[in-house]
């Protein structure tokens, strides 16, 4: 029996996609003009980010290869056999799947798409994403042609929104603080943080099924930290239980067909000392701040410029840890970042229409010292022509956030 390298195969119909066509077939043109400044005959995406944003498509590698293929006129996605006919119903391009029973199928599957006779002579690549081992494969079947790193070009274009992207980064900050909501409700002594988390997660995920009935649901999950656990951003949660006068950091991250969106609390079980209220409120003296200088036309550096100096007078500057905000998007805690838009001390990006972006503070002090654990406000702001649009509800500060039993 002859079993093929690669093959076409459309089992059922197309899904519902999270966007319309009409604003993937943008992207799409956008990416072509782009290709054209740069004199790029054909783009090879391999992220999973970029592959969504272009086709709908979010693969799960598990260890294989998968891809995009854009020329001038061709859009194809690859992926591997053991996903079948699921990454041609949920993209709005064609499918190239490759087998697994000869070595580098893969490649064999891209110059299906692009043919033998008219090599490209530039390729387009994502040099922040692809592997050496990967450039060198694809090189060995394109020996003629020179490769031109697009990453920057692509991150820039996801950095500006489109109407149907910010319809849902709302939806999910709405349901972010729905999560939010249910960790308060499962607050107690006694109550560990897995617990609580799981609480949340299972809350938001049922309110996206609820708004999205014909999406895909994956990836969707909540950090509650408390107590030395919340020095890090990112921690894990754990199986530690909570006790009275405990340091509270909720994280509530709700996954819509890719879309990433976030809120992030500090809270205290039953009572502050002195010191972690002092604490407090400076890093919410400065969120505050923040959230009243954002707004169009302010570059990065400068907003956090200003925040370090309250900090500096406020007497904290020292146990800041990270930059004070982020852009939204197609990303998640494995995926994607546009770190082009960073409210930090070395990006000069000035704020625009249609930019979404966070303002998240956060100070640690160390175990040991009065007041010890890690301060942390988040809020998500849509960035529009002459405003700014707080789509974050959830409260926060000392005379919201000290839960009772």
């Amino acid at each position: 029996m002859e079993r093929p390298d690669f093959f076409s195969f459309k089992n059922g119909e197309k899904a519902k996609l999270p966007f319309s066509k009409k604003e993937y077939d943008q992207r799409v043109i956008k990416l072509r003009s782009v290709m054209d400044e740069k004199n790029i005959d054909m783009v090879i995406l391999t992220s999973m980010h970029n592959i969504a944003y272009y086709t709908g498509f979010i693969y799960c590698s598990f260890g294989r290869p998968y891809g995009c293929v854009i020329t001038n006129n061709k859009i194809s996605t690859i992926s591997a056999n053991i996903d079948a006919s699921q990454p041609w119903r949920r993209s709005h391009c064609e499918n190239v799947i490759y087998t697994d029973w000869k070595r580098d199928n893969f490649l064999k599957a891209i110059v299906s798409i692009i043919g033998r006779d008219a090599p490209p002579k530039i390729v387009g690549i994502e040099n922040d994403h692809v592997t050496l081992d990967v450039k060198d494969k694809i090189s060995s079947i394109l020996p003629f042609s020179l490769f031109k790193d697009i990453s920057k070009e692509l991150m820039m274009s996801r950095m500006i929104k489109s109407k149907e992207e910010i319809e849902i980064i709302k939806n999910g900050a709405r349901i972010a603080d729905i999560g939010g909501e249910e960790i308060v409700k499962n607050i107690k002594v006694g109550a560990s943080e897995l617990e609580i988390a799981i609480q949340a997660r299972d809350k938001m995920e049922r309110e996206i099924a609820n708004s999205y009935p014909d999406a895909e649901y994956m990836d969707t999950w909540v950090w509650f930290q408390s107590g030395i656990n919340t020095d890090g951003a990112h921690n894990p949660k754990t199986n530690r239980k909570l006790i009275n006068g405990d340091i509270l950091s909720l994280n509530t991250f709700p996954m819509i067909s890719g879309y990433y969106t976030a809120l992030e609390r500090t809270l205290f079980l039953d009572h502050a000392d002195e010191a972690s209220l002092k604490a407090w409120e400076a890093n919410v003296k400065v969120h505050k701040r923040g959230l009243e200088i954002i707004k169009p036309g302010i570059k990065c550096s400068d907003i956090c410029n200003e925040l370090n100096e309250l900090f500096v007078e406020l007497g904290y500057l020292q146990y800041r840890t990270f930059g004070y905000g982020h852009s939204f998007g197609m990303l998640s805690h494995f995926y994607g970042r546009e770190s082009g838009l960073e409210i930090r001390e070395d990006i000069d990006t000035i704020l625009e229409e249609n930019m979404v972006i966070s303002m998240e503070p956060m100070i640690l002090i160390p175990e040991g010292n009065p007041g010890a654990g890690g301060y942390r406000e988040h809020d998500i702001l849509v960035i529009g022509k002459d405003n700014v649009e707080n789509i974050t509800k959830f409260p926060f500060g000392p005379e919201h956030n000290i839960i009772k039993n």
